[in-house]
């Protein structure tokens, strides 16, 4: 290993030359975003005791799932640091798309439930919405399985294809990841569509992250392509071209998606109740029923006095005014007309 690094052609040249710019750039990002992912990891382990409300509660496990992605992304640009060889092509080309297909699957199931809240539906339960995100990025992990064996078990190696061969290869095998992002985009358009606009925000944060991740992936598969080749610099930066995009997009999860949804989080752990203007609109029959029950619901107190208790939005009870049961009141009759008191 010591030979390689000092080596221009050697495997670990890249990771160890101090002096190149996009390879010292990109370790020091890929280090950094894998200790901000463990301690927002740690961060969500915290918080998760603390939520009360289950609709909130049942998208953690998943935003969880989320985390470890990313942190898998920040660990795999070493991957691509590393000079492609025999041990690094196999997990790139395997972890590559299943990585971002678990990221996106999880964000297309949390927009998903967030299309029925916004609606003012019931919130799925956290196994079903978990397993979604798990169902659905499984497909990518068929592929990239059957790819890679298919690969390291025929006659043609990888080392013995060529580098625009590689790149079809690699783009080919994300084909399904790409239909997640698409999926995932125009699901997390529809959670503009609804009354609840407290959860709108959650859909808003999916769909700017997707919409940069779109913007990303059109970037690097179009340089990688075509840039490359018409530039004259292949393969000498495909490796950084896919490292650039890999590490860009992992601390877009992070930005646009992770971090927000923690302060979300946190602020809701700090509240008893959520704030009125965050409260779904009623239907009209549901507030008639509940102005008659403001008016008709009396708790008794311990000494048998009778409370009048009006009920807040959300549907806790505040005292108004107690009555004396013992005390006599006077009603007042109504004076007449004029003609009936003459009469």
């Amino acid at each position: 290993m010591y030979e390689d690094c000092r080596e221009p052609t050697g495997d670990y040249y890249f990771l160890c030359d101090t002096m190149g710019a996009w390879s010292t750039v990109l370790e020091s990002l890929a280090a950094t975003g894998i200790a901000v992912t463990v301690l927002l990891l740690l961060a969500f382990l915290f918080l998760m005791r603390r939520v009360q409300d289950c609709s909130q509660w049942n998208v953690l496990p998943t935003q969880f799932l989320l985390l470890l992605g990313v942190l898998g992304l920040f660990s795999l640009a070493f991957a691509f640091i590393i000079q492609l060889n025999q041990q690094t092509a196999p997990i790139r080309y395997f972890l590559f798309g299943v990585l971002f297909a678990l990221c996106f699957s999880c964000l297309l199931a949390h927009a998903s439930n967030l299309v029925k809240l916004v609606r003012g539906q019931v919130s799925s339960s956290w196994t079903t919405i978990l397993c979604i995100a798990i169902g659905v990025s499984l497909l990518q992990m068929i592929i990239a399985t059957e790819y890679v064996t298919l690969i390291m078990t025929r006659g043609t190696m990888f080392m013995d294809m060529t580098p625009y061969q590689l790149n079809v290869d690699f783009v080919v095998l994300l084909v399904y990841v790409l239909f997640l992002m698409a999926l995932t985009f125009f699901v997390s358009k529809a959670t503009f569509c609804g009354p609840c606009e407290n959860w709108k925000q959650h859909g808003r944060l999916i769909f700017v992250t997707m919409l940069i991740s779109i913007i990303i992936w059109v970037a690097w598969i179009s340089m990688l392509m075509r840039g490359n080749p018409q530039l004259q610099r292949q393969p000498e930066w495909d490796d950084p071209v896919l490292c650039i995009a890999l590490v860009t997009n992992a601390w877009v999860f992070l930005l646009l998606y992770i971090i927000p949804e923690l302060c979300f989080l946190y602020r809701s752990c700090q509240q008893d109740c959520p704030l009125q203007g965050n409260a779904c609109p009623l239907p009209v029959y549901e507030r008639s029923f509940r102005a008659e029950n403001q008016q008709l619901s009396r708790v008794q107190d311990g000494d048998g006095a009778e409370e009048d208790v009006a009920l807040t939005e959300y549907g806790n009870p505040t005292q108004q005014q107690t009555v004396d049961p013992t005390q006599e009141d006077f009603i007042p009759w109504a004076k007449g007309s004029p003609q009936q008191d003459a009469e």
